[in-house]
């Protein structure tokens, strides 16, 4: 894949056309970017903000009850093998719920990244459903080509953040093309009135089959975001890049560390390398966002171009933000392999009413 026309495709991509409403969705993937009005009149967005919140969760399954014949979801239906009804769909949208409140204290997350949802509809309930509803956010989402039917998704306040285009990038195995995954989910929109963000929401291909079995696909998903990434900073001056999710590899892994090439510490710092937040993680007991047996590892990440952690620009980081988000009521204890483990909805195929078998990851940008 060359550069340069992936650089031409991105200046096109971010080309002017009219928005025709506040949620965003696929059918609007012809005609989503700038929209009809001025920034700061469609939405009355402050002159600054002090603390703009950022988390990544993946929500495990959260799937609706409703069997969709296009997708293979026939495990969570009630008469499928989880046994997945109504009641507990909303218990789980009621918890994650909880972890969003929980990770913004007293300011709610201004952008929440998500994956392991299954449509539009889950994420229309928990935003509109749940006491989430009082916090005025808004939902980007695309369909995915995932067998399974699982996406990945943005949720974001419309109080202090304005989206002006977004769009799915496909990622098509070359070597594998009847295996279909996740898009990586392109959002471009301004903080308060002033910072422009672009933001990267992944969700790469698992471990299933064994490491070096399934290391190809990340590698090739890590070439495709790098590319996009690379044409973003041609087309765009010093953007501000965000990019987030569940990548199934660690800080330290080929794919993250060589092909993506985000760096894990600043000593090789300038405006347009990427930094792995989460490459240095050593803040409280958890060491990880995810448990395998008895091994933690942290495959959920946020990761930053340098400009973000230069303190003389407007909007920043400092190099120690980032968090895992491990409070008591997302662990449990771990009788087999000992120590915490993160509190999963299902224990095998025993459902226990629990979250998630990933904690959720968090940053703040400040103002200097």
């Amino acid at each position: 894949m060359k550069t340069k026309p992936l650089a031409t495709l991105f200046l096109l991509l971010l080309s002017p056309f009219v928005i025709k409403n506040d949620l965003f969705s696929q059918s609007d993937a012809n005609n989503i970017t700038e929209r009809s009005k001025p920034l700061g009149t469609a939405i009355d967005l402050p002159d600054s903000i002090e603390r703009f919140r950022i988390m990544f969760y993946n929500t495990e399954n959260l799937f609706d009850p409703f069997d969709d014949s296009l997708t293979n979801d026939d495990e969570f239906t009630p008469e499928g093998s989880r046994h997945w009804t109504y009641k507990k769909f909303f218990h789980k949208l009621n918890n994650i719920s909880k972890v969003i409140i929980g990770i913004g204290e007293w300011n709610p997350p201004a952008i929440i990244g998500l994956c392991e949802i299954e449509n539009r509809f889950v994420l229309n309930k928990l935003i509109y459903e749940t006491p989430l509803k009082n916090f005025g956010y808004r939902i980007i989402h695309f369909e995915s080509p995932d067998r399974r039917g699982i996406d990945v998704g943005l949720l974001y306040r419309q109080d202090v953040f304005l989206p002006l285009h977004c769009h799915p990038v496909s990622v098509c195995f070359p070597d594998y093309p009847d295996s279909k995954t996740r898009d990586i989910l392109y959002v471009k929109g301004v903080v308060g009135k002033y910072d422009t963000l672009h933001f990267f929401i992944n969700h790469w291909s698992s471990r299933l089959g064994g490491y070096e079995e399934s290391k190809p696909k990340r590698l090739f998903t890590a070439s495709v975001l790098r590319n996009v990434v690379d044409s973003l900073f041609i087309a765009d001056t010093n953007p501000k890049v965000v990019i987030m999710g569940d990548f199934n590899d660690e800080p330290w892994d080929e794919s993250i560390q060589s092909v993506l090439k985000a760096k894990t510490g600043l000593s090789q710092w300038c405006d347009t390398c990427l930094f792995d937040m989460m490459g240095s993680y050593k803040r409280n007991a958890v060491l990880g966002t995810n448990k395998y047996r008895e091994d933690w590892s942290i495959i959920d990440q946020i990761i930053l171009s340098g400009n973000l952690l230069d303190s003389d620009h407007s909007l920043h980081a400092s190099s120690d933000s980032a968090y895992i988000y491990a409070p008591g009521f997302l662990l449990e204890e771990d009788k087999v392999h000992f120590g915490k483990q993160p509190f999963r909805t299902y224990d095998g195929f025993k459902y226990s009413g629990g979250f998630s078998d990933h904690l959720p990851v968090f940053i703040d940008l400040v103002r200097k």
